[in-house]
């Protein structure tokens, strides 16, 4: 069997692998010069860093016993440190109630739990639509709670007013959290119903998160696979219903018996050839959100504690701020810092337009002005542009999903998975779980629905979480593999 893979991110390495320690022939065509996707890793001024922040933590046993086939004893566990910059003021996050109400102080307190009671006990209609994240949160925290810690980031991550993102968002990614859950967190702590967002610490490769895909692309090489850089492909060819190969940019065609796209899912289906009017109507209704990474070398080794922070300040545009000082073990040696600064946009908008020199002023001065760096020198900076990085959930989305989906469907030899080609909203650990059945699904005809697979999926076969030494049962907290 002769397969393609569109796309060398988690999702499309982990299959290919998969498919490959089969005995299949398999191709991946990456479009960029590294494998990874979002989740590779750069030099940069002596030091190893990612595309933004990406942890791994999963507790599917199938996934967390891949990541460690592949990563072995090269990782670190790190205690998590991640807050909220809110008006010059650090809130832990998760959100915990003595943490907030200690630094609202008792006015801000009285009137933010009035606004929770009466949500609560009132059932206050005013909340909007049902099938909005604005009303999902403001549901379970109350509307002030909402405006304070939801609302300004959210709506610098999607672009559009939170009143018309889909609570498919916060089902996602933050469906226990409710006002009461954190109390009841903050009193037992301990509690194995912890959500899986949420977790202490997190596993961290030695050499970055890129390594990881470094080493599965290695691995396809060894199996006798295909892993193909700067090879950007046009189209998918498809002859009476079934896939007969695909077809790159600078015109070169491939015949193979089957094609795993993780490309954006708006650019597979316009690129495929007599697709129906209502189908390609649905793919102009999706969106992504373009990311702009703004690096900088900071002459300050200490400059805050966290992996990342949260900026919910909307008198700035930086959304997140990552400082890499703080992703290992051992503190890093030198004497400065590498922030990276997240700014997401559209096509057409002026940040993701404007000149790399404005980008880093931009940078500087709103890291300033909201107290991150004062008199610190920025000696160096960098820019990444990544287009297509966040499937935007605006309401009614699924709808649009639910037409392009039976139509590719109906294409023998055709799967797309990963976060742009399902437009999902995957974590690393969930794009890895796509792979590993996908590739069942070719291999066994497992019939797996990826489809209808969201990353809050919690169907598995085995709980387990990584330790320091090796595979835990969540269950019984006993060693079930020990690192190799």
């Amino acid at each position: 069997m002769r397969i393609a893979v569109i796309g060398a991110g988690p999702a499309g390495l982990t299959a290919a692998l998969q498919l490959a320690r089969s005995g299949a022939q398999v191709d991946v065509y990456e479009a960029g010069s590294q494998v990874g996707g979002l989740a590779r890793s750069i030099n940069l001024w002596g030091q190893r860093v990612d595309i933004g922040p990406h942890r791994f933590f999963s507790t599917d046993a199938r996934v967390n016993r891949f990541w460690l086939d592949i990563v072995g004893k090269d990782y670190d566990l790190i205690d998590r440190l991640t807050r909220i910059h809110y008006h010059g003021t650090l809130f832990e996050y998760p959100l915990k109630p003595l943490d907030v109400f200690g630094k609202l102080g008792f006015r801000e307190t009285v009137q933010t739990l009035f606004s929770y009671a009466k949500q609560i006990v009132l059932n206050n209609p005013s909340t909007g639509a049902g099938d909005s994240f604005e009303s999902w949160v403001v549901k379970r925290f109350g509307r002030r709670l909402y405006e304070k810690f939801f609302k300004s980031y959210s709506e610098k991550l999607w672009g559009i007013p939170c009143s018309e993102l889909s609570e498919d968002f916060a089902a996602q990614r933050i469906r226990r959290l409710t006002l009461s859950n954190a109390v009841a967190g903050a009193l037992f702590r301990k509690s194995r119903s912890q959500h899986r967002t949420l977790a202490d610490c997190f596993a961290y490769p030695k050499d970055g998160t890129g390594m990881v895909y470094e080493r599965i692309a290695d691995r396809i090489r060894a199996a006798g696979g295909g892993v193909l850089l700067n090879q950007p492909i046009e189209s998918v060819d498809v002859e009476d219903g079934r896939v007969i190969g695909i077809r790159t940019t600078s015109g070169e065609q491939a015949s193979y018996d089957h094609v795993i796209s993780t490309m954006p899912l708006t650019l597979l289906v316009q690129n495929l050839r007599d697709v129906p009017s209502a189908v390609l109507d649905a793919t102009r209704q999706l969106s992504f959100r373009n990311t702009v990474l703004v690096y900088l070398e900071v002459a300050d080794p200490n400059l805050f504690r966290d992996q990342w922070l949260y900026i919910h300040d909307a008198s700035v545009s930086v959304g997140r701020v990552t400082n890499f000082n703080n992703w290992r073990k051992s503190a890093q040696s030198g004497s400065s810092t590498i922030l990276c600064c997240e700014y997401w946009c559209g096509e057409t908008d002026a940040t993701w337009n404007a000149s790399n020199g404005d980008l880093t002023q931009t940078a500087a001065r709103e890291l300033n002005r909201i107290g991150l760096l004062h008199s610190q020198t920025i000696s160096d900076s960098h820019i990444i542009r990544i287009p297509r990085s966040y499937p935007v959930y605006k309401i009614g989305y699924d709808r649009h999903i639910e037409v392009i989906a039976e139509y590719l469907s109906s294409i023998d030899g055709l799967s797309v998975i990963g976060r742009y080609g399902s437009f999902k909203y995957n974590n690393q650990d969930h794009s890895i779980l796509m792979g590993l059945l996908v590739a069942e699904n070719i291999l066994h005809r497992a019939g797996h629905d990826l489809w209808n697979l969201n990353s809050d999926f919690e169907s598995y076969q085995e709980q387990s979480f990584i330790s320091a030494t090796g595979l835990v049962s969540a269950q019984s907290g006993e060693l079930l593999e020990a690192c190799h």
